[in-house]
């Protein structure tokens, strides 16, 4: 009896380990879990509030939604319905990396204070400098982000 509880604790534990580890591989999280048992997105803020009116706000673990393995917060309630309904508007291009760095086949860590929306797309940067660089080929940059995605989505940032 005791053998059959180890031993299902421990298919349970690797089952949600995978899956973490997946979804840190496609999408740019803040390390831990969040109490969904998923990794937080976009640093908690709502993706809702960037797309929607061009604005920073922190979300809520009270109004969380889970999207490709990752957990998205909230402002609101009508937030979170309005990113269920439609979450592909709304996730951050690229899995949240830096926009930037997926244009030159890394995967840097997309920070909120840095972001754009560009064409209704959420772009995060690594930092103001390299949001500056965005700036001066906007298009450019999202085109070559758009081909290596392709290729770098399921690498660690570590092997690139």
């Amino acid at each position: 009896m005791k053998h059959h509880f180890i031993a299902t604790a421990l298919v349970l534990f690797s089952a949600v380990f995978q899956q973490a580890a997946f979804a840190a591989d496609e999408h740019n999280v803040s390390a831990g879990l969040t109490y969904t048992g998923k990794p937080l997105a976009l640093h908690g803020f709502d993706p809702v509030a960037f797309v929607d009116i061009g604005n920073r706000i922190e979300g809520f673990a009270t109004h969380s939604a889970v999207h490709e393995g990752v957990a998205y917060y909230f402002a609101s309630a009508e937030n979170k319905k309005t990113f269920e309904k439609s979450p592909g508007r709304y996730a951050p291009q690229f899995g949240g990396f830096c926009a930037f760095g997926v244009s030159v086949a890394k995967k840097f860590d997309g920070d909120p204070r840095y972001a754009a929306v560009e064409d209704g797309k959420l772009y995060v940067f690594l930092n103001e400098a390299v949001l500056k660089e965005f700036h001066k080929d906007r298009a450019g940059t999202i085109a070559k982000a758009e081909k290596n995605w392709k290729k770098i989505r399921s690498k660690t940032a570590a092997s690139l």
